[in-house]
């Protein structure tokens, strides 16, 4: 299982551990990752997604994940959240 989250793409960083002697040795920034499901109005489903704590923040904060994906970029999603996209936005076209 990759360490990226499904939503926003963000993965691992890299960088230094500096100690007080200025010592520096690799290591890896890794993303805060949790498995969550979450609930689309449009659809009536819920899907399991692994995702950042920063972008279950912004799902919230964009009102929900029908809201969310609605303005997400195609190129910053994993296949299984493009195609919850392209369902959510053909149930959105439907009822319209």
């Amino acid at each position: 299982m990759s360490r990226r989250c499904e939503l926003t793409g963000k993965g691992p960083m890299s960088g230094n551990n500096v100690s007080h002697a200025k010592n520096r040795t690799k290591r890896r920034f890794l993303p805060n990752l949790q498995d969550i499901t979450l609930q689309s109005e449009v659809l009536g489903r819920s899907f399991k997604l692994r995702i950042s704590n920063a972008a279950l923040r912004t799902v919230d904060h964009r009102g929900g994940l029908d809201a969310f994906m609605a303005k997400a970029k195609d190129a910053e999603l994993s296949d299984t959240a493009l195609k919850i996209k392209k369902e959510i936005s053909k149930a959105q076209a439907a009822a319209a």
